[in-house]
Parts: C-alpha cells; sequence; structure tokens
C-alpha cells in the first residue's frame, strides 16, 4: 500500500518437488498434465479447484502455458508444512525454492518437471516491507542492508 516502503531482496522461484520414494512407488511424471494421477500437496488459494500453471523452460517454446487441475489429500497454506509433508513421501508439493533449498541440497526431496517453470504460485521476489517514514531509522537500513548482501545470490540452484 501507499503507507508502506518496500525494498526488493532477491528473486525466488517456485519449485515442484518429491521425494525419489514417491517417484518410484508412483511414477515420474513426464508432463504437467500427468500431474492428475498423483496426489498432489497444495497451497490452497480459494474455494475453486486447486491447479498448477507452467511454462516450458525451453525457449523456442517460451510463453506457451499449461494450467493443470490438480487434487490432493494434504493442503496447508504454509510452505514449511507442504515441504514436511513431501519430505513423508506423501505427493508431489509446489513450494517457494527457499522452503525447498536446504532439503534439495540434501538430496531429501528432487525435482519433478525440471523442464517446466511453475508460474503463479508464488511470488517471484522477496521484499522487505515497512511502514513510510520520511527517515529510515539506522537499525532498519542496517537490517536491510544485512539482508541484501546476505541474499544477494538468491536460492541457488541445486
Amino acid at each position: 500500500p501507499d503507507t508502506h516502503v518496500a525494498w526488493a531482496l532477491c528473486a525466488t522461484e517456485s519449485v515442484l518437488v518429491a521425494t525419489r520414494a514417491y517417484l518410484r512407488k508412483h511414477g515420474e511424471p513426464q508432463t504437467p498434465a500427468e500431474l492428475q494421477a498423483h496426489n498432489c500437496l497444495h497451497y490452497p488459494r480459494s474455494q475453486d479447484t486447486p491447479a498448477w500453471t507452467f511454462e516450458p523452460r525451453q525457449l523456442s517454446i517460451a510463453g506457451e502455458r499449461i494450467t493443470v487441475p490438480v487434487s490432493g489429500n494434504f493442503a496447508a497454506n504454509n510452505s514449511e508444512a507442504l515441504r514436511e509433508a513431501a519430505l513423508t513421501g506423501a505427493g508431489i508439493a509446489l513450494m517457494p525454492d527457499f522452503s525447498a533449498q536446504t532439503a534439495l541440497r540434501q538430496g531429501k526431496l528432487v525435482r519433478v518437471l525440471a523442464d517446466w517453470k511453475p508460474v503463479g504460485a508464488f511470488a517471484e521476489t522477496i521484499y522487505a516491507i515497512r511502514p513510510y517514514a520520511p527517515h529510515v531509522p539506522r537499525a532498519v537500513a542496517a537490517l536491510v542492508a544485512h539482508l541484501r548482501q546476505g541474499l544477494a545470490q538468491g536460492f541457488a540452484e541445486v
């Protein structure tokens, strides 16, 4: 809102993840449409049927989007809860990269449909937001500088 100031800290992206055990048992989808046959752990946005939208990472066909209705036995409005459910082998989860980063690096989760980029599920930039004031307190400026430095590389590809 006009009453606040936002400072961009870093880019972020949505990732589709699952455990290797889940994929061995249920098969690894090769296209977004195949997600309809999987238990999809989703972040509820409304009363509508959940749907995930993807675009191919391949530049030659960039811009084409596909939206797939998904269903599953678990939904949470917290990406860490989705990660924890995915870690149990419960299904395929869509979450921000910062929530999946450690589990991906440790090999506990793997990316699913790596050739497809999830779009519209979560924000693409992380911001520091503060109420507007004509003078920025030094502590706030120092915190934002620290966050910008710490997040300068974003969430490196795993």
